[in-house]
């Protein structure tokens, strides 16, 4: 595998405003449009820009046209590339204007991807670096590198290989990334450097992380502020990771009945954050109500009052005697460090009102010192409501973070919570099958009435159905309900759609023919004997799966140089298949490909997860033929064959590879699975 080359733009200045992913979604269009209308001129911009998705329901072509009139009076002037993107610029900034604010700040919650200004906050960066410093000084190979200076570049500079990254997403979810995949060399070559990055990104995604618009090459340039868009992310993420009532059964003490608990539960970490700050605060009799980590809290007045009900022990009444900002900011860092709470926020920080950085102080306040009794009778009797089976729970957590990396403007915290009012569904589809969603039929959050929820959810059940899903006996109130089985068994056939349409999608001469889940399983079975493997699936349901081996074998079929045989065991024990399991997901994200199962699922045979697994090993080889543009490709070469690709993808109807293939029982992976998935939740709520 060669390690990518981004699209070059001469122009050092304007290169630098936007990232490898939109200069080669930008490079691409243009090219099309060139090739379509042989001369391309400034004449043609406005309709072109208006069907771009950055511009679509924001300007029509007549409203672009009127912008770079100003700058482009000539509407017979040829347009180059550069001239293209400068045009972007124009018609992005009025949007900006438009829109009353500007989006250039790296965020917590999602990484910023607008391109219009990049000014980084230097009170963010050192922070960051001195969460590096704290939590990876003895890390192994990282250690040589650290302390960072934050007065200099070289936390960027350190980002560029990619293992900084994967430390800090190990930091953030222990387990994540099995670091033998990780390539950790004083000196990396590009292949190397490029699958540290890859396997960042997709590693990140995993944990909940957006990365839309990022690349591996933009990484590798270290700009400032799409690094820390994504580093300030996954910092949360770690900060987070104990709101949350399987690690902290105490937060139950923030309600007081069962509707409550079940709201709680479906809030963002940063929320249910909010909801703890304000609990203390009322105890301690602070009159007002934290809403947001910003202005609510830039006098220090609600800082002084948490810690001196948290840590009576350490309380001081000078804080809150103090007039002057910055003075009691002073003093409440102070007395924070006498719990241990390392000082990563200075107290113009605070009187500034630095959201990410007080959001971050909160966290490790709560980290150290939650004030929550272990009242077991009432956290045991809201305990009984999280009564979801190991599998549910993984299944929730693997579409959580599938739809999250869509790229969607609503972020999921919570599958069963989130998903009910039907908007976020009509969101994900319209990425996954574009103009299937007819947006004047449905009703936007916050939906009050109940029956506007209906309606969304209906609509969705509609589209869902013309996309031959099967979905018996379900309406739209089985979404608002939140049936969970419902909603697990509707997501798994979105996603299941949404590979094999990538899949179908790659290939120009499929001739309109459907992939089928055999098609898939026939293409690993064969790639694996070509190399010369004896490993074998008969069905997506092999218990022999579980040992890694088959899926090693496939990923060194499709790209000798990923899999490090001597890493691997034999799978026979629980450990061994443990090991195999974690390797193999870290080794397929390092390749390229977006995948979301947990080692669990490899080792008890996941049947969708392995399906999943095998479609994206299958994306990824079919994508590096189709990027090679060749012709006759090694998948070409089955003996026997004569259809070859060709046979294995496209003359395989979803009829013919039922019938025919000796693993058409995996054809019923949706209709059959699903449809008892489906009676079984029916039959729950009758």
């Amino acid at each position: 595998m060669s390690s990518y080359v981004g699209v070059v733009v001469s122009d050092p200045e304007l290169h630098s405003q936007f990232t490898q992913v939109e200069l080669r979604t930008l490079k691409s269009k243009f090219n099309s449009n060139k090739t379509l209308l042989d001369r391309f001129t400034v004449g043609d911009l406005p309709p072109v820009l208006a069907k771009l998705n950055a511009f679509s329901g924001t300007f029509d072509a007549d409203e672009i046209k009127s912008v770079l009139d100003k700058s482009y009076p000539d509407a017979d002037q040829e347009v180059d590339f550069e001239t293209f993107l400068r045009a972007f610029l124009s018609v992005q900034a009025r949007g900006v204007e438009k829109s009353g604010g500007s989006k250039g700040s790296s965020s917590f919650l999602k990484t910023s991807t607008t391109t219009v200004h990049h000014a980084i906050n230097e009170a963010e960066k050192a922070s960051y670096v001195s969460h590096v410093n704290s939590y990876l000084r003895d890390d192994p190979f990282l250690k040589s590198y650290l302390p960072i200076d934050p007065a200099t570049n070289a936390f960027f500079d350190l980002v560029k290989d990619g293992v900084l990254l994967c430390k800090l997403i190990n930091l953030a979810v222990p387990g994540t990334i099995d670091e033998r995949a990780i390539n950790t060399k004083k000196i990396l070559n590009p292949w190397e450097r490029n699958e540290n990055l890859t396997l960042g990104l997709n590693s990140a995604k995993a944990i909940g992380c957006t990365v839309v618009n990022i690349g591996t090459q933009d990484i590798a340039e270290g700009r400032p502020y799409l690094v820390l868009g994504l580093i300030s992310q996954i910092i949360k993420i770690q900060m987070l990771a104990d709101l949350n009532f399987k690690k902290t059964p105490s937060l139950f003490q923030l309600v007081d009945d069962t509707q409550d608990a079940e709201e709680l539960m479906g809030l963002a970490p940063e929320k249910v954050l909010l909801k703890w700050m304000n609990f203390h605060l009322k105890k301690a009799g602070y009159e007002k109500q934290v809403t947001n980590f910003s202005s609510d809290v830039k006098d220090g007045e609600a800082y002084a009052y948490l810690l001196n009900a948290l840590a009576p022990e350490h309380s001081s009444h000078v804080a809150l005697e103090t007039k002057d900002p910055t003075e009691r900011a002073k003093r409440v860092l102070e007395q924070a460090e006498k719990l241990d709470c390392k000082r990563y926020l200075s107290p113009k920080d605070i009187v500034d009102g630095s959201a990410n950085l007080n959001l971050a102080f909160v966290a490790q306040i709560f980290q150290h010192r939650n004030g929550l009794t272990d009242d077991s009778s009432k956290s045991t009797s809201f305990a009984e409501m999280m009564t979801d089976d190991v599998e549910t729970s993984r299944e929730e957590r693997c579409f959580r973070l599938w739809i999250n990396s869509l790229g969607t403007a609503t972020y999921v915290n919570n599958v069963f919570e989130d998903l009910r009012n039907g908007w976020v569904l009509l969101e994900v589809l319209d990425k996954v099958s574009p103009g299937s969603v007819n947006w004047k039929h449905a009703n936007k959050p916050p939906i009050k009435m109940p029956f506007k929820k209906v309606e969304n959810c209906n609509e969705v059940i509609k589209i869902g159905k013309e996309l031959r899903f099967s979905l018996v006996n379900v309406a739209g109130n089985d979404i608002v309900q939140g049936n969970k089985k419902l909603l697990l068994a509707f997501l798994w056939q979105l996603m299941r759609y949404t590979m094999l349409q990538l899949l179908k999608n790659l290939r120009s001469h499929s001739q309109g023919k459907e992939i089928a889940d055999a098609d898939i399983l026939n293409w690993a079975n064969r790639k694996v004997k070509r190399v010369g493997r004896t490993s074998q699936a008969d069905s997506f349901r092999d218990k022999n799966l579980s040992s890694g081996i088959f899926f090693l074998e496939l990923l060194t079929a499709v790209e000798p140089r990923v899999v490090n045989w001597s890493l691997v065991t034999s799978g026979e024990t629980e450990e061994d298949k443990k090991l195999n399991a974690t390797y193999i997901i870290s080794v397929a994200r390092k390749l390229g490909c977006s995948i979301f199962l947990l080692p669990e699922d490899i080792i008890e045979v996941n049947q969708k997860m392995m399906l999943i697994l095998a479609a994206s090993i299958m994306y990824w080889s079919l994508q590096q033929q189709s990027d090679t543009e060749s012709n006759v490709s090694e998948d070409a070469a089955d003996e026997g064959d004569a259809n070859s690709v060709t046979g294995e993808i496209s003359n395989l109807s979803l009829d013919e590879a039922s019938d025919s293939s000796p693993s058409g029982q995996d054809q019923d992976l949706v209709t059959k699975a699903d449809e008892d998935e489906v009676d079984d939740g029916n039959n729950k709520d009758a």
